[in-house]
């Protein structure tokens, strides 16, 4: 089976993968834990028969720490452990939570909510999904994730966003798309 993945302007085709089991897996936030644990994590994983975790979502500011600067060796250690225990990898995508030199630069990609009011930085989900150049940045970081994986036996495919949502957006963006469908 060839997995076709759409983002936003690109079709990338991931390696073929072979899907003789059915994958059986959980999110995995390496990142969000207080001690260092991979290791026993893995170990964990395998016991409970585990054979596929989804990385990544919700940590643009990890990705790309500053504007054009992109980091993966935080990531790359724990897909590479990932791979060495035989556990497949779902990329996700961080486009649902900005990072703050994102919207010092472009506070108005966040959401204009029905009362006029635009959202503050702090919470996730807080972007007009619509607006332009919070597409822009989206389709960078995609495909610098995209391009660094691609060729990496343990990942099987991305997810593009994780939980979308409109937040009520009223703004601009909204509705000239809207009215130029």
């Amino acid at each position: 089976m060839t997995i076709l993945l759409f983002s936003l302007k690109t079709v990338v085709i991931a390696q073929t993968y072979k899907f003789d089991d059915i994958l059986y897996g959980a999110a995995y936030y390496h990142e969000y834990l207080p001690t260092e644990r991979l290791d026993e994590d893995v170990r964990l994983m395998k016991a409970a028969g585990i054979n596929f975790v989804r990385l990544g979502e919700s940590t643009w500011q990890l990705w790309e720490p500053q504007e054009g600067v992109f980091k993966f060796d935080w990531m790359d250690r724990v897909v590479d452990k990932m791979h060495k225990a035989g556990i497949k990898v779902i990329m996700g995508t961080p486009t649902y939570s900005i990072p703050a030199w994102l919207y010092k630069k472009h506070p108005e990609i966040t959401v204009i909510n029905e009362n006029g009011e635009q959202q503050k930085y702090g919470m996730r989900q807080n972007v007009d999904l619509s607006n332009p150049v919070f597409n822009v940045y989206c389709e960078k970081i995609i495909k610098q994730i995209v391009d660094h994986y691609k060729n990496n036996q343990a990942v099987i495919g991305y997810q593009l966003d994780n939980e979308t949502h409109a937040k009520a957006a009223s703004g601009p963006a909204v509705f000239s798309r809207f009215l130029a469908i």
